[in-house]
């Protein structure tokens, strides 16, 4: 008995326990409903193989599937002072900071680096929704002016994805005042004919719209990413009419002359070599 209870049983157990099923095994399209294995949205790129629903990707994962981790070199950003204002709300700021760093591994939301495309250079600047919402204070300001230099010295085009709910607001003037500072770096890569591509992904709002954002040589979006300064619901308040189902996406914005060409995931790469071949 001893020897059926001790051994026999637990064996016999063992095979047959039912198996705990991994989190995040399954993901549901919020467009369509589809259930969808996390393998298969990992193939289709992020990508829902029903409706084409694009979801948010991290920066790593667009690095990997975009230039290939090895071809993507990073460049440092300059040091900034964290809490300028010393501010302090539910949490200090200071404090959210290192929460977020500790999250993401990245020092803000700003990733600069450089890549070869096709035999071409780049200079391409990532924003990082994943680190507070990818919102713009003085060290992403300074990422993309520094981008902006570096690219003016090497005379190559300059490449920024977008994702991104606006301003800082714990840095308050400071974060706003990287609005003005964004778009003179533009102007400074405008005035030496060097290329600028702005890539704008889910999604790209507020201060980062009123700037940096919209003032690519040539303007790219994500199918399906939503775009623009103020919310829907905000706008419709304020202006008492019903606005399109679509306003704000990546099509709408296209369809009134906003944005240039809106792309499907898959065909990025492609589409991006084919303006580096076309404007150098």
């Amino acid at each position: 008995m001893n020897w059926l209870t001790n051994f026999v049983k637990p064996k016999l157990s063992a095979f047959v326990k039912r198996r705990e099923v991994p989190e995040n095994l399954w993901n549901n399209c919020p467009k369509c409903g589809n259930m969808i294995h996390h393998k298969d949205l990992h193939e289709y790129l992020e990508v829902c193989n029903v409706c084409d629903y694009h979801f948010r990707i991290s920066i790593d994962r667009r690095i990997e599937t975009l230039f290939g981790k090895n071809n993507f070199q990073e460049i440092k950003l300059d040091i900034v002072i964290d809490d300028p204002l010393k501010f302090d709300d539910k949490k200090k700021y200071i404090d959210r900071l290192k929460e977020y760093r500790k999250k993401t591994n990245r020092n803000d939301a700003f990733l600069l680096g450089s890549v070869t495309l096709n035999n071409k250079k780049s200079i391409v600047g990532l924003m990082d929704f994943e680190f507070m919402g990818g919102s713009m204070g003085r060290a992403v300001g300074g990422g993309i002016v520094k981008g902006a230099k570096i690219a003016l010295e090497k005379k190559c085009p300059y490449i920024v994805f977008t994702s991104s709910g606006g301003a800082r607001m714990q840095e308050g003037i400071v974060s706003l005042m990287q609005m003005p500072r964004t778009v003179a770096a533009v102007e400074l890569l405008n005035q030496n004919k060097i290329p600028y591509i702005v890539v704008l992904t889910e999604p790209t709002t507020g201060g980062v719209t009123a700037s940096f954002a919209m003032l690519g040589d040539i303007t790219i979006a994500e199918q399906g990413s939503t775009i623009g300064f103020a919310g829907k619901r905000v706008i419709q308040d304020t202006i008492r009419e019903e606005l399109p189902i679509d306003f704000q996406k990546a099509e709408y914005l296209e369809k009134h002359g906003m944005v240039d060409i809106v792309v499907h995931r898959k065909n990025l790469k492609k589409t991006l070599i084919d303006i580096l071949n076309h404007i150098t």
